[in-house]
């Protein structure tokens, strides 16, 4: 047996470890290690509760929007107004969050995966006159004369190997990375004009939104959004497939743990109290792989495990009632992530979850569009649990996503209000329950003397990148690992494709500081 060790994760938002026990070629076992600790559940104590929208946003800077509405569904039940929400204020907020969702999808397969599958080195034999392409051309080919691969980064370190893409599909790919930064900045742009600013908006707030309508600024966001919607259907799409027509055998790799979980997202009507079953366009619910049948959702049934965390406490509780308080010396403690679980089984979340899950609900869009997709590939159902099932469905549901921001964004009233009005309670409980890009998120509040007094945050990474909870049963992205065949153990780019195509943000998951600058870890790059 020989153990690989790829620590950090490169490619993803924070500081992941995977070792991966290799046996004959296969791994046998796996470990998601989280190493950093950082404490937001901590310092959010005793704050004033209208802080939770800004502060929880620091967590990420790729995925702010999501924190940011979270925070502010979990005081509108805090504040008592998570029925009196004007439509304005729920239109602004979808708009503001899938201008996050186009920006980070876009940023996930150009700038974190693609570069898995496509050998940027090609393009030193371009012979076109893309003036993009060319300024690549001249990067690359400086670096192959002077022998110095580390000259190419972002492109480099890398693994070796296993690179399939035709010259000419590699290049175009490689075009289409330069392009997608463009597209990238555009998205955030979009956002801005209604959040104010990105990332870490100033507009969502506790009872709706602070920016208000106009015909200048709508003008503005659909101008913006139909570049981007342009860039969706007619690069991002076809190079999805491009990738998966050239590595088809990606779709029975990575399978993960079979269950899918969505809390649901993007309200579509301004009222409702039950977050369970407030109508989304993405709905709530759970699916398995075993039977493909929708479950309702009840919140009710997460908890998290403690078991393989560096935590104190008891473990399988219910998030509003969790201490946060580290122990690092745990002795059967691995990773700073907690493992949330419902109904005591590990759930994968995310756009693979979330479009699943509308496709058993009987979405006709959704339905269509995956049909229309596994008939290209000759799979079926199936074929989505795995690594590109996962790139595909993000790619969908970013198109799914922009085409209904136009709708949208023509159902704001100008001069109608974007915001209810509330009070400060003495005392409270409140729950957020969202979908950031990455999945399926939540905040549970409780609020004493005016003060917060127990803030939780269980966030998608946490649900997919968890260790083993106290029953011995890994996380997702460890079951995907598992059982997966490693060609060459000095470059096993089989995994980190698997834990790429998660889009693991472990600044999220885990919330160590260390004021004096005392060194805290080595690592070791690839």
């Amino acid at each position: 047996m020989q153990k690989i060790v790829i620590d950090p994760i490169t490619r993803i938002e924070g500081h992941l470890k995977i070792e991966a026990t290799v046996d004959g070629g296969e791994v046998k076992d796996a470990k998601c290690v989280g190493t950093l600790f950082r404490g937001f559940e901590i310092f959010m104590k005793d704050r004033d509760p209208r802080d939770a929208v800004h502060i929880t946003q620091r967590i990420c800077g790729v995925c702010p929007t999501s924190h940011g509405t979270t925070a502010a569904l979990n005081l509108d039940a805090a504040f008592g107004v998570a029925d009196k929400i004007p439509n304005n204020g729920r239109i602004l907020r979808n708009l503001i969050q899938g201008a996050n969702y186009i920006a980070s999808h876009i940023v996930h397969f150009y700038h974190l995966a693609a570069l898995d599958y496509v050998d940027v080195t090609e393009v030193a034999d371009y012979d076109g006159t893309d003036p993009e392409l060319l300024k690549v051309k001249d990067f690359i080919s400086r670096a192959l004369a002077a022998g110095d691969m580390s000259m190419l980064a972002p492109f480099y370190p890398r693994y070796e190997g296993d690179y399939r893409l035709p010259k000419k599909v590699a290049q175009a790919a490689v075009a289409h990375y330069v392009e997608a930064l463009n597209m990238r900045r555009l998205a955030h742009e979009l956002s801005a004009i209604y959040s104010g600013r990105m990332p870490h908006s100033v507009a969502v707030v506790a009872g709706g939104v602070t920016s208000h309508p106009s015909i200048d600024s709508i003008s503005s966001f659909m101008s913006k959004l139909n570049t981007l919607r342009h860039f969706i259907d007619n690069v991002y799409l076809p190079d999805v497939i491009a990738v998966a027509e050239t590595y088809p055998d990606y779709f029975g790799i990575g399978v993960g743990c079979g269950n899918l979980l969505s809390y649901g997202v993007f309200d579509l009507e301004a009222n409702g109290t039950n977050l369970a079953t407030r109508q989304r366009l993405f709905t709530q619910g759970t699916v398995s792989a075993s039977d493909l049948t929708l479950h309702t959702f009840d919140p009710n049934k997460i908890t998290e495990d403690i078991k393989y965390g560096w935590f104190k406490g008891e473990t399988n509780e219910y998030p509003l009632n969790e201490v946060t308080e580290p122990d690092h010396t745990k002795a059967e403690g691995y990773s700073w992530l907690k493992a949330p679980r419902y109904e005591n089984t590990p759930y994968e979340v995310g756009p693979l979850a979330r479009m699943v899950v509308n496709y058993v609900a009987g979405d006709p869009v959704v339905q269509k569009m995956v049909n229309d997709i596994l008939a290209h590939f000759g799979a079926g159902p199936a074929a989505l649990f795995s690594t590109l099932g996962r790139h595909a469905a993000r790619a969908l549901e970013c198109k799914i996503v922009a085409d209904e921001m136009v709708k949208w964004v023509m159902e704001l009233k100008i001069g109608e209000p974007v915001c209810a009005d509330y009070e400060i309670p003495e005392s409270a409980e409140g729950m957020g329950l969202w979908e950031a890009p990455r999945g399926a998120l939540g905040h549970w509040i409780k609020i004493e003397n005016h003060k917060i007094s127990n803030y939780q945050c269980v966030v998608p990474t946490t649900w997919n990148c968890s260790p083993k909870d106290g029953q011995g049963v890994y996380g997702p992205v460890e079951q995907a690992l598992i059982g997966t065949k490693v060609r060459d153990n000095d470059n096993p780019f089989e995994l980190v494709r698997i834990v790429r195509s998660f889009d693991p943000c472990l600044a999220c998951a885990v919330h160590l500081i260390s004021p004096t600058g005392n060194e805290i870890s080595r690592f070791r790059v690839y």
